[in-house]
This record gives C-alpha cells, structure tokens and sequence, in this order.
C-alpha cells in the first residue's frame, strides 16, 4: 500500500472517530439533561403527591431521597462535557474586542497561544483530577444516599477536562491551517442582522 493511500485511509478513520466522538458528546449531554429533569419532575410530584390524602398510601412506600443526590451528579457531569462541548461550538463568552483589532498576523499568535493555554490549563486539571480519582479508588468511600463508588461520580473531572483539552487541541489546528475559529451565531427571532448591517447610519 502506497503512504498517499494510508494516509488517505487515516484521514478517513480519523474523520469517522471525531464524527462519533461528536454525536457521543452531544447525545451524553442531552441524556443527561434530559434524566435529570425528568427526575426532579418525578421527585418534585412525589414530594407535594404525599400530601394528598388519597395518593399517600400509593406514594409513601416510594423512596426517592436519592433523587437529589443523583441529579446533582448527572447537572456535574453535564456541565464538564458540555464545557468541552462548547469550545468545539464557540459557545463560550469570550472578551476579543482587543484581539479583533490587532494585525492579521499578531493576531494569529495571539489566538494559538490562548488556546495552548486553555489545553495546558485543562490538561494540568485532568492530570490532578486522575490521581485524585486514581487515590479514591483505593479506599471504599461511597456516596451518602446512592452508596456508588466515589471514584465513580469524580471520574467526570479528567475525563471532560481532557476531552475539553483535546477539543483546545483540535481548535488550535484548525486555526492553524484555515485561520477560523468556530462561532455561535446567536440570532433574535424577527430581527435581520444583514438587514441592519446595510442600514446607513443616521
């Protein structure tokens, strides 16, 4: 096999991954969320259900003391791996007002560096978090209503902070070699943004 077709055939696999690592981000985070408000719907009917006379029988039996617990888990994950989420989207605030004013050139070393910070900054935070979890799975310490393993709940912060590094990673070779940074084009329903850019100023 020829290296411009293996490396066609990389560049085809690794298109695949980064396609399913995407869809696998997103459908963790909408589940996630999802659960979780279905949940404290459940706990929150539950809770009021109990004091009506004719559903008390039917509801006291029920046990969802662990609902909070649970849901404050589930909102924890959600947010480390919608964070990385939203450095591949460009959701995230971000003051450039100064950076958009710079020469093209500086500019772009100004972009890199601030995201090689971001990957350096998340990776140091996934290496701490993985030998705080590696350290917690030696003892048997347990959560206090759902009793799951505590390295269990705490694996979310290596595991978004490194896919949060690895999506700073991906955005910096972006830019490197197309100049364009992902973008959340915010929209207000009835209003033309075009419309008014062409608008002559009064």
């Amino acid at each position: 096999m020829s290296a411009p077709v293996l490396l066609r055939r990389l560049n085809r696999l690794g298109a695949v991954l980064l396609s399913l690592l995407d869809r696998f981000e997103e459908i963790l985070i909408s589940a996630l969320m999802a659960a979780a408000t279905l949940l404290i719907f459940v706990a929150v009917v539950h809770r009021y259900g109990t004091g009506v006379p004719f559903l008390y029988p039917l509801l006291h039996p029920i046990h969802l003391s662990w609902a909070q617990e649970l849901c404050i888990y589930m909102f924890v994950w959600m947010a480390k791996f919608g964070a990385a989420y939203g450095v591949r989207t460009g959701i995230h605030v971000g003051v450039d007002v100064l950076v958009n004013h710079l020469a093209a050139p500086i500019r772009r070393y100004v972009v890199l560096f601030a995201l090689f910070c971001g990957a350096l900054f998340t990776a140091v935070v996934g290496t701490m978090g993985a030998k705080f979890v590696l350290e917690l799975a030696q003892t048997d310490q347990v959560s206090a209503d759902l009793e799951l393993p505590r390295w269990i709940v705490f694996s979310c912060v290596p595991l978004g902070s490194y896919l949060m590094c690895f999506r700073f990673l991906q955005m910096a070779w972006r830019f490197f070699w197309t100049g364009e940074l992902p973008h959340d084009e915010a929209r207000v329903e009835g209003v033309d943004v075009d419309a008014l850019a062409k608008e002559p100023a009064r």
